[in-house]
């Protein structure tokens, strides 16, 4: 098959002839028909993230594909079946505090670089092998246009981060970092599941009235200036009440201030969730006052990617239409213009904008 695989941290990526995955059992192969390419894939494969990925690796986070061949532990999943490959692999020796990797792409501490090595390789290949337990149907509508699918990859990051702070219909949420790729997803899943108002914060007004004109008067946009205090009131009257929950979606580059001016917004008893990048490239670590915590009774708590249930839940409301993925913009590329790819999806990183690597069109 052919793959575009990262040699070496730096250099491009090359599309060449690699062996066909061989799954074992417990694992699916997927013919890939379409995977997203993140923004920030740039930073990753230049090294700037200092990522854990070993070279030579075929890159990707997941993707929208068909069933090729399953495993004896397969009892629903059938060859020719449109499929949604998640990424999110964990360990199966420890229920409670599982390993994790991101197939092709990142990895948590020894256990996870474990399972990195099982599962080396990610979506930039026709073909790609993928555990059992993270391949999951989908409607019959994504096989006409599988690139605006591959979205999942972005939607699936806030979505676990909304189920884990358990949003509820009605409540009034605030994204920090809502002007970027992931934040401005979080806007439109978080109105999806059914919240009353969603404050925007961002210093990018031409994005944040591009939010506004979309989801309308629900959304609440504050133009932030970098002084902690005055952004932090500016967010608190745009809700017009009590925030109910915050997160927080800021990319490494971000200073905590922006963070925790955020966080801070949020009422009593209200909820806060960390799903960003603040601090991962150096910088102040994330300090919220200790009597503010515990005298509000705020729940803190991070949240990397999401359970295996969420994917079901996004699925449902990608297929009711409740979260609307036509009016993104989508552009899409063949495997072997994976470099323009890349560098095209980092000069587009604003809200909706999805750049798409499709395998199987050339």
């Amino acid at each position: 098959m052919r793959a575009a695989v990262l040699t070496e941290f730096g250099a491009p990526l090359t599309v060449r002839e690699v062996p066909d995955p061989e799954p074992v059992g417990g694992e699916v192969l997927v013919e890939v028909l379409a995977t997203c390419v993140l923004p920030y894939a740039a930073e990753v494969f230049g090294g700037v993230r200092n990522y854990p990925l070993v070279p030579p690796v075929v890159p990707g986070l997941g993707g929208v594909g068909r069933v090729v061949r399953t495993g004896p532990d397969a009892t629903r999943l059938r060859a020719g079946d449109l499929v949604w490959c998640d990424p999110t692999v964990r360990s199966r020796d420890d229920a409670l505090t599982p390993d994790i990797a991101l197939q092709g792409w990142s990895s948590r501490g020894d256990g996870g670089a474990a399972l990195a090595r099982h599962l080396h390789d990610g979506s930039f290949a026709e073909l790609m092998r993928v555990p059992t337990e993270n391949v999951f149907p989908l409607p019959s509508a994504a096989g006409d246009d599988p690139a605006r699918w591959a979205a999942l990859a972005v939607h699936a990051v806030p979505y676990g981060g909304l189920t884990a702070g358990e949003l509820r219909p009605g409540e009034t949420l605030l994204v920090s970092g809502a002007t970027g790729n992931f934040g401005s997803s979080a806007v439109a899943v978080g109105l999806a599941m059914g919240a009353g108002r969603v404050v925007v914060p961002g210093r990018n007004r031409d994005a944040l009235a591009l939010l506004v004109d979309r989801f309308g008067p629900r959304v609440r946009p504050v133009t932030l200036t970098g002084e902690e205090a005055a952004d932090r009131a500016a967010m608190s009257a745009a809700a017009d009440g009590p925030i109910d929950m915050v997160i927080d979606l800021l990319p490494p580059s971000a200073p905590s201030s922006a963070a925790r001016a955020a966080a801070m917004t949020v009422r009593e008893y209200g909820r806060v969730v960390l799903m960003g990048g603040v601090g991962m490239l150096g910088g102040d670590d994330l300090a919220l006052p200790y009597p503010w915590i515990m005298r509000n009774s705020i729940t803190v708590r991070g949240q990397w990617m999401a359970p295996r249930t969420a994917d079901v839940g996004l699925i449902r409301l990608l297929a009711s239409g409740a979260l609307d993925l036509a009016p993104e913009r989508v552009r899409s590329f063949p495997l072997h213009a994976v470099v323009d790819a890349v560098t095209h999806a980092a000069a587009h990183t604003g809200p909706f904008d999805r750049t798409a690597l499709t395998p199987r069109t050339g």
